[in-house]
């Protein structure tokens, strides 16, 4: 530890800080913490002040898998001999108590596993002053102008270095990335709106609020527009008694407190295979998706588009006729296996996913996306194993693949971003309706209506992906109508 020993009544500092943990493996499992950093920092003069990092050893050396020696690094001989959670607890204790606590989605992923590790020794945790979490305040006050979000890609949108998913590496990271972001929106709170309209290529709120200014909006609409579930972005807690805090910002925390991080927001760099979040679009009318008969072969192709708009950084996308995204609508899908959910997101969140019968008209569909996704992504480079996205089955007359079920964002721990539609004929006549089951599912809901022999409709994205050595195509449920 490096001088971290400050006196209780002098706490103004506020503490960035961040974990390394194993991947959880199985559903129920917990992550284990594999190193901590924290740097303390003035926020008067923005300078760091004094840092800490320690490597840990987890109870159970067997969780750290390969998986999750391929997302930071850490290998089992590289903690097998140092200290324990428990070891270094006070240490812990003694930075994180009574300050500002900053950093990525501490919110849902480093203080919740900064609680347990504390719960697990049977100790009190250490409490904050107050809170700041980058990723939802960036959102909101940056805007998606830097893509997904996530540390890396903000990282490479100011050309500050590659992140390396080591903890006090990540702080540090996290404290310039806040510094570009804030020098950036200053800068463009003393321009002219005229400036900001031509300069800006991703509406920010900072931009919205002030076109909203100079522009007549009825009373409906703009509520309209505003009208979300709150999560706190920053929150501060002054002491009993205390007359003074010397890191206020009640200001800015009042006017940001009821803004909401967007469902489809990255909340933290994926650990294992990433399942991007979707928000449900309107399917009603089944614009934009296409059964597998109404798709001509030669007209996919696959393309590499910006990560966002303006960004030297690209990904593939799968492209139909005149360069629309790529969507199905199967219907009549026969459910091979039901809902599975044995592997966990970052979060702890299960990421469910389940098997159907494939169709020749829908095999074929799908093996002209695997080539044209296959050929691009070599041709970039990439020397990643592709994993085909049908899967043939021994015994069984017809393949299958696999269909996931986006996590929602949504603040719900087991609610995925998915509708799901009950199938209803009218009267004796052949007509069909649908009855909207559930637009945010939970999974024992999923886990109910997708079982074994289940035939459903299911409007479809495919999304290429290229991680960890692993590449290939997902497909994603935007909506699942059950018969």
């Amino acid at each position: 530890m490096v001088g971290l020993t400050p006196s209780e009544d002098n706490r103004s500092e506020i503490a960035f800080f961040d974990l390394e943990t194993t991947i959880p493996f199985r559903a129920g499992q917990k992550h284990e913490i594999l190193e901590f950093g924290s740097i303390l920092v003035c926020p008067k003069k923005l300078v760091e002040l004094r840092s800490y990092t320690q490597l840990v050893r987890p109870a159970n050396l067997s969780r750290i898998t390969e998986r999750s020696v391929n997302c930071n690094g850490i290998k089992r001989e590289d903690v097998k001999s140092k200290p324990s959670f428990a070891d270094i607890a006070d240490d812990v204790y003694e930075i994180l108590h009574g300050r500002v606590w900053a950093g990525h989605n501490i919110l849902r992923f480093d203080i919740p596993r900064i609680r347990e590790a504390f719960a697990e020794i049977g100790r009190d945790p250490p409490e904050p002053k107050g809170t700041i979490d980058s990723l939802v305040l960036l959102t909101q006050k940056f805007g998606r102008r830097a893509g997904d979000m996530k540390m890396a890609t903000l990282a490479s949108y100011f050309g500050i270095g590659n992140q390396t998913h080591r903890s006090l590496d990540d702080v540090r990271m996290n404290f310039e990335v806040l510094k570009y972001c804030a020098t950036v929106l200053f800068l463009e709170s003393s321009l002219p709106d005229e400036l900001i309209e031509n300069s800006v290529t991703t509406t920010t709120p900072e931009t919205s609020s002030r076109r909203r200014r100079n522009t007549r909006t009825s009373p409906v609409s703009e509520q309209t527009a505003e009208s979300t579930t709150a999560i706190p972005i920053l929150s501060f807690v002054s002491p009993a008694g205390s007359q003074t805090n010397p890191f206020d910002m009640s200001t800015l925390s009042k006017e940001i407190t009821s803004e909401t991080l967007p469902p489809d927001s990255p909340m933290e760099e994926e650990q294992n295979q990433p399942s991007m979040a979707i928000t449900p679009e309107a399917t009603g009318d089944q614009e934009g998706f296409l059964e597998p008969g109404e798709i001509s072969s030669p007209c996919i192709k696959a393309v590499q588009v910006p990560l966002y708009q303006g960004s030297q950084i690209t990904k593939p996308q799968l492209l139909h006729g005149d360069n629309k995204p790529l969507q199905l609508r199967c219907p009549d899908l026969k459910v091979r296996y039901g809902i599975s959910g044995k592997f966990m997101d970052s979060f702890g969140r299960r990421k469910l996913n389940f098997m159907i019968d494939l169709s020749p008209s829908l095999c074929n569909v799908l093996q002209e996306c695997d080539s044209a996704a296959k050929t691009i992504s070599v041709d970039s480079g990439s020397g990643s194993d592709w994993n085909p996205v049908i899967i043939p089955m021994k015994g069984f007359l017809s393949p299958t693949a696999r269909i996931h079920i986006p996590i929602g964002l949504n603040g719900d721990v087991d609610r995925y971003a998915a509708e799901i539609h009950q199938r209803e004929f009218s009267g004796a006549t052949t007509t069909t309706t649908q009855k909207l089951i559930s637009s945010n599912p939970s999974g024992e809901e999923l886990e109910s209506l997708v079982k074994p022999g289940t035939v459903l409709d299911a409007f479809l994205s495919l999304e290429p992906y290229d991680y960890q050595q692993r590449a290939g195509i997902r497909l994603v449920a935007r909506k699942l109508v059950i018969h």
